[in-house]
């Protein structure tokens, strides 16, 4: 009996080894593609690819891909709308593919090398080679969406239920940590790039290929250390993009709740991302604050967010992931309305503005996704992720058309700010009203003492 007994308690312990093992090897993923969010989309791409496109431009103005006249600088909202329309039709089919067959790790490894390659191949931007800058971030983005639905459906593999708001949260945080790092050096390059002996432009080349080089080298690890589940059998094969979605969708509908969850996170994640990407906007054109001062604030942003996710997934060790959830989309509304009441010209409340953010922004994120993961039937994990990745990613327009229509009709970016908070208010009482406890039975799992 005590020989029996001591067996089976080594093999406990070899098995929890072995899992915190392929959970470290998971968080190096958010570490390792974090950059490219953070450097390529959010400071460089952006700027510099408008410029090429300028460069291109005719004497009024205007690129021609495809023969279709467009605003040079339009091109890259443009090509960043292309890049979600190629994911919303991807991301389905590649995750049934991955739940059918249980080897998520050859296609999370085509998805990361294919955005780290395109990524890399940035540094040849120069000159008039838009269509090729377009090209490159259509690839990325959509590799970078797809291969986020494959990390995100191992969670429920890797982490039991009651480990799985703490591992959530430190991803974000390996994830954060990675872009604030990386966009420090970034910007000593770029803002001392005379003394490195380098052109402003090669500068800008070299941070955007660098990013790809850190996706592909650190990808190594999770490849490494993360390991393909044998798949339960299932009929049929993976359909096109929408057609994949909709079949998930339906057997969404046989789980009320878990749809009922993914209407509340659309609603307030389509506020979170309108935040991130037009606090800038507000910051330079209603509050007149320089480039460098939003550099800052970014960098701000980024490294609060890490103590924030790991700070919040503590807290829902304690109440539960659904209590801080709602909790942070209280903060949210308070600190987007305290935004409505900053001063112009006055560097140090905007980046108060910033860490009330980024104190936020990591554990909504991260206690959303270990959320979610406990809705997930068995066997449908990649299938299931891929909506959620949709709603995070294909999903969040309504937003950005409610703060321009905003400040169109009034003509203040004050106003445009506010009206995000309807997105916090509404979502926190569509979340409220989810039964988590019922929503994870439905969906199979065992219910965590903390939910």
């Amino acid at each position: 009996m005590g020989t029996d007994t001591g067996k089976a308690a080594a093999a406990a312990d070899a098995a929890a080894a072995e899992r915190r093992r392929e959970q470290r090897g998971w968080y190096v993923y958010d570490w390792a593609c974090s950059v490219y969010s953070t450097s390529v989309l959010t400071v460089f791409l952006g700027p510099y690819l408008t410029e090429i496109a300028k460069a291109a431009a005719d004497p009024e103005g205007y690129v021609h891909p495809l023969g279709i006249p467009v605003r040079a600088g339009s091109f890259f909202a443009y090509a960043v709308s292309a890049s979600v329309l190629v994911s919303v039709f991807v991301m389905p089919p590649t995750a049934a593919a991955a739940d059918r067959t249980g080897r998520k790790k050859p296609l999370l490894a085509v998805a990361a090398y294919l955005g780290a390659a395109a990524t890399a191949g940035m540094f040849f931007l120069d000159g008039d080679r838009y269509l090729l800058g377009g090209l490159l971030l259509v690839v990325a983005n959509a590799s970078l969406a797809v291969s986020m639905v494959l990390y995100n459906s191992y969670l429920p593999q890797i982490a039991p239920p009651e480990e799985r708001d703490a591992v959530s949260s430190r991803g974000w945080a390996f994830g954060y940590a990675s872009g604030a790092l990386v966009l420090v050096a970034n910007l000593v390059l770029f803002l001392a790039h005379a003394t490195f002996g380098v052109s402003e432009s090669t500068a800008v080349r070299i941070c955007l290929a660098s990013a790809g080089v850190w996706w592909g080298a650190f990808t190594l690890v999770p490849l490494k250390r993360l390991r393909d589940r044998r798949a339960a059998p299932a009929e049929g094969v993976p359909r096109g993009g929408l057609r994949q979605l909709a079949a998930t969708v339906r057997d969404m509908r046989r789980r009320p709740h878990t749809l009922a969850f993914l209407l509340a996170y659309l609603v307030y994640n389509d506020g979170v991302q309108t935040v991130i990407s037009q606090a800038s906007v507000y910051g330079s054109e209603e509050l007149g604050l320089s480039q460098s001062t939003l550099i800052v604030a970014v960098l701000l942003v980024q490294l609060l967010a890490v103590a924030g996710a790991l700070t919040m997934g503590r807290l829902a060790r304690v109440h539960g992931a659904k209590r801080v959830v709602l909790g942070s989309l209280v903060a949210w509304t308070a600190t987007i309305g305290a935004g409505y009441f900053l001063p112009s010209k006055a560097p140090g409340w905007f980046f108060a503005l910033a860490a009330a953010i980024g104190l936020v922004l990591g554990g909504t994120q991260a206690l959303s996704r270990s959320l979610f993961s406990h809705l997930v039937p068995r066997g449908k994990e990649a299938e299931y992720f891929s909506a959620y990745e949709i709603s995070d990613r294909g999903m969040a327009w309504l937003g950005p058309l409610i703060f321009g229509l905003t400040y169109q009709l009034t003509g203040s970016y004050r106003d445009a700010i506010v009206s995000l908070v309807a997105f916090f208010a509404l979502g926190f009482v569509l979340l409220a009203r989810v039964p988590v406890r019922r929503a994870v039975r439905d969906a199979g799992n065992p219910v965590p003492e903390k939910i």
